[in-house]
């Protein structure tokens, strides 16, 4: 019960940072051991913590779902960057054009994560692999005469999405998030049993093959969020999600609609953003008790994980480490006080 786990990201190391600002100057030999190392250094720091689940950080990812557009044929990267400069937001990263059939014939990569997270990590927590939805994953393609809204290319997304899932199952994965942070987002605009059926169209074939969960956010593009923060929109929908375990954040809302986690604890386990990755406060064990405590009186504990509101990395490592070590002791405490 109180299970700790994470949903993804992890801060980035400085060298790997500088070393992909500056590829040019190593080989290729030097580049596989700069990957390595910063997949050790993100077990290290979370195995150090004590998680219950890991994953490898994903430290060969530009942000969670920025580098699958590399493994997606059919497009031009950052054809159109609508505003560079300013203060930081989400039209500052760029669309992509589509400029032909959209396909994934060497797979999204998250199969070779999982494999080399299986190789390096030590033997004790369960490890997660985390594939971003084809909603998601839709957002920063732009429309053209084949695929003429974000719906079209959601679909031609879906089953690259699906062979990924599969791939993971058959290598052994045991748990996969789902992150779908595009459909929390835009719960309050969109046609959100629309989104129920897409998203369990997607992990039909995985269902009932692993431990299956969703990430739901407002997004935390350089610690900001981009949709209305708030659950209601998604109920009593999302309630049908086809998954083991749902994730809400929760911290950085002051935990806003909390009664609400009642709601989903009937169909589904909840994982709990117990800390706030957007807010440089590191919360005290104390805080953690508190705030599982408040949890506890709409989740049981045997349904009931704590985790940070999001992935990591957007948070300083330093940061990083202090809010997981706290969360993770906060979570031993009141597990001791439930005997």
């Amino acid at each position: 019960m109180l299970r700790t786990t994470v949903i993804g990201s992890y801060p980035f190391p400085s060298w790997l940072e500088f070393a992909s600002q500056n590829l040019s100057q190593f080989g290729q030999a030097d580049i596989d051991e700069i990957i390595e190392d910063a997949v050790i250094a993100a077990i290290h720091d979370q195995v150090s913590a004590g998680l219950d689940v890991i994953t490898d950080g994903e430290q060969t990812r530009l942000d969670f779902n920025l580098s699958f557009y590399g493994y997606i044929e059919g497009i031009e990267q950052n054809a159109d960057v609508s505003r560079r400069w300013g203060p930081p937001a989400h039209d500052q990263r760029g669309k992509h054009a589509i400029t032909g059939e959209l396909k994934a014939s060497r797979g999204l990569g998250v199969v070779e994560e999982f494999k080399r997270l299986q190789r390096l990590a030590p033997a004790g927590p369960t490890l997660k692999a985390s594939v971003p939805g084809p909603y998601t994953l839709s957002g920063r393609l732009t429309p053209n005469k084949v695929y003429p809204d974000r719906y079209a290319i959601t679909e031609a997304l879906l089953p690259m999405v699906q062979r990924e899932l599969q791939a993971l199952v058959a290598a052994g994965c045991t748990e996969i998030t789902v992150d779908e942070p595009s459909m929390s987002c835009y719960a309050d605009k969109e046609n959100t049993r629309r989104f129920v059926e897409i998203f369990n169209r997607t992990v039909e074939p995985v269902v009932g093959k692993c431990f299956l969960s969703t990430h739901l956010c407002f997004g935390n593009y350089k610690g900001h969020p981009v949709g209305k923060r708030s659950i209601k929109p998604m109920l009593p929908d999302f309630l049908d999600l086809k998954v083991n375990e749902v994730h809400l954040e929760m911290a950085n809302r002051e935990f806003a609609e909390v009664e609400l986690l009642a709601e989903f604890a009937k169909n589904m386990h909840v994982a709990v953003g117990i800390v706030d990755v957007k807010s440089y406060y590191i919360e005290t064990v104390e805080d953690i008790v508190e705030r599982i405590q408040l949890c506890l009186k709409y989740v049981s504990a045997e349904k009931l994980s704590v985790a940070p509101d999001c992935g990591l990395s957007q948070t300083a490592r330093w940061a990083a480490r202090l809010k997981l070590r706290n969360m993770v002791e906060g979570a031993k405490r009141v597990r001791a006080m439930l005997k």
